[in-house]
């Protein structure tokens, strides 16, 4: 949710950075129960992180909820699964 969306990625950033160049990431995301737009935010911004940084990313396991908002923003095929 929004208040946690900033500590979230701060922290998922910071781990990118300090990764080797290559590394490969896969979040899974069927813990997921309770979201808001805020998650997706969150996600995107790891994903352009890793891959400005020359690491892969993958989000699996998404909710169903959570692509169909994808979906909404338009957002979908970003995030994989």
């Amino acid at each position: 949710m929004h208040p946690q969306a900033k500590a979230c990625r701060d922290g998922w950033v910071q781990s990118m950075r300090a990764a080797p160049v290559g590394a490969a990431w896969q979040l899974d995301a069927s813990a997921l129960t309770q979201f808001d737009s805020s998650a997706l935010a969150v996600l995107l911004a790891c994903r352009r992180e890793a891959l400005a940084l020359g690491q892969a990313f993958e989000v699996r396991h998404i909710p169903a909820k959570l692509q169909e908002l994808a979906a909404l923003y338009g957002v979908k095929a970003l995030l994989g699964d």
